[in-house]
C-alpha cells in the first residue's frame, strides 16, 4: 500500500468548549478540514498552537501544510489600527501560524492557506488586509456562495481551470499583496480570491472554504504536491 502524504492542519484554540458533560479549553478543528484531506488522499494531523520556536520541527515531519480559517488576523501584524468591525485578536494562533508559514516556505513544503490562512500568508510576506468588506458573509454563521474566476496560466487555474461557485464566509480580504505573491483568482466585485507564490514551489491561498463544498481539486493539488 502506498503511504498517504501527512498533511498538518492548524487549529482553533478556544476556551470553554462544550461536549458531553465537559466544558474545557480545547484545540478545535471543524471536521470538514480533516475529511477534505482524507477524501483528497492524505492523512490529516492537527497542529494546535504551540511555541513558535517549534514550528520548524513540526514542519520537518510533514509532507504538506494547511493553515485553516478562523478569526481575524491582529492588525498590528500588518501595521494597522483595528477597524471597529475587526474581531478580537487570537495572538497565540497568529504567532504559531506565522511561524509555520515561515518554516514551510523556508523548507519548500507544499502549503495551502484557507480564508484566514490565505490572509495570514499575505501578511507573512509583508502584505496588508482590508479589514471589512460587505457581501462575502451575508448571514452570520451561514456560509454563502459566489463565483470566482481564475487567472489564466496560474497554479490555481491549472487545478480549477473554469470559473466556479465556491463556499464563502469572510469579511476581510487582501489589500496589498505580499512580496512575491500574485493574485490567481478574483470575485466579480474585484476581491482577490486566490494568491500564489510562483517562485516558492506549491504555495496557494484561497479566500473561500473548500472544506464546506464537494470540489476536491484544490486539496488534491496540495496532496499530490505533498506526495512528491
Amino acid at each position: 500500500m502506498v503511504a498517504r502524504p501527512l498533511i498538518g492542519v492548524s487549529t482553533y484554540l478556544e476556551s470553554g468548549a462544550r461536549w458531553g458533560v465537559w466544558e474545557l479549553d480545547a484545540a478545535l478543528l471543524p471536521i470538514g478540514y480533516p475529511r477534505l484531506v482524507q477524501r483528497a488522499g492524505g492523512l490529516a494531523a492537527m497542529l494546535p498552537p504551540d511555541d513558535p520556536a517549534h514550528a520548524a520541527a513540526a514542519v520537518a515531519r510533514l509532507d504538506g501544510l494547511v493553515i485553516a480559517g478562523g478569526p481575524d488576523v491582529e492588525p498590528v501584524r500588518y501595521g494597522a489600527e483595528p477597524h471597529p468591525r475587526t474581531g478580537p485578536p487570537a495572538r497565540a494562533r497568529d504567532a504559531w501560524e506565522l511561524a509555520l508559514i515561515d518554516a514551510a516556505l523556508a523548507a519548500g513544503l507544499p502549503l495551502l492557506g484557507i480564508c484566514r490562512g490565505m490572509q495570514l500568508l499575505n501578511v507573512a510576506l509583508g502584505g496588508t488586509l482590508v479589514q471589512h468588506i460587505d457581501g462575502h458573509a451575508e448571514v452570520v454563521g451561514v456560509f454563502g456562495s459566489h463565483r470566482v474566476k481564475p487567472v489564466p496560466g496560474s497554479l490555481y487555474a491549472g487545478v480549477v481551470p473554469e470559473e466556479a461557485s465556491v463556499p464563502t464566509y469572510h469579511h476581510q480580504a487582501v489589500e496589498r499583496l505580499g512580496e512575491g505573491l500574485v493574485a490567481s483568482a478574483y470575485a466579480a466585485d474585484g476581491t482577490v480570491e486566490a494568491v500564489e507564490l510562483p517562485s516558492g514551489g506549491w504555495v496557494l491561498g484561497v479566500q473561500w472554504h473548500p472544506e464546506m463544498g464537494e470540489d476536491l481539486r484544490v486539496m488534491r493539488g496540495l496532496v499530490r504536491a505533498a506526495g512528491g
